[in-house]
């Protein structure tokens, strides 16, 4: 958009906010275009059921997120619409897989290695008989 002309039907400090407008809903575009390309029963036959939930709800957040938008452009404010909570609700369960997946890459604990590690990190006293034998022996020479 920079090697064009700029239109006068809006003011120009807005110009580089529009283009930038412009070149964001080219991206979601293209990107929808590749999601629909591909059927949804194909997609979620390749995933596991943890990615499958995480495509679901992308999708309904993503959804909801253009609604909230289309919401603004109409000059409805969208803070007081129920889609407010709808979005709220699907980031709760973003949240919910998040610690699932969290989970799942924590370190699993090998106890028989982390007792062992304690066991051979804590000091241990010598038997005291042990000692006067050893110090006996040193200093009658």
């Amino acid at each position: 958009m920079s090697g064009e002309e700029i239109n006068e039907d809006y003011p120009v400090e807005i110009h580089e906010y529009l283009s930038a407008f412009e070149n964001s809903i080219g991206a979601v575009d293209e990107m929808l275009k590749t999601m629909m390309s591909v059927s949804r029963n194909e997609l979620l036959q390749k995933l596991d059921p943890l990615e499958q939930a995480k495509v679901d709800l992308v999708s309904a957040y993503t959804l909801n997120s253009m609604f909230w938008v289309y919401l603004a452009t109409q000059g409805v404010n969208p803070k007081e619409h129920p889609v407010k909570q709808e979005l709220e609700r699907i980031r709760v369960y973003m949240n919910r897989v998040k610690e699932i997946t969290d989970k799942k890459k924590a370190g699993k604990l090998d106890r028989g290695a982390a007792s062992r590690f304690v066991k051979n990190a804590l000091w241990e006293p010598k038997p005291r008989n042990a000692s006067k034998v050893a110090n006996k022996g040193k200093s009658k020479s």
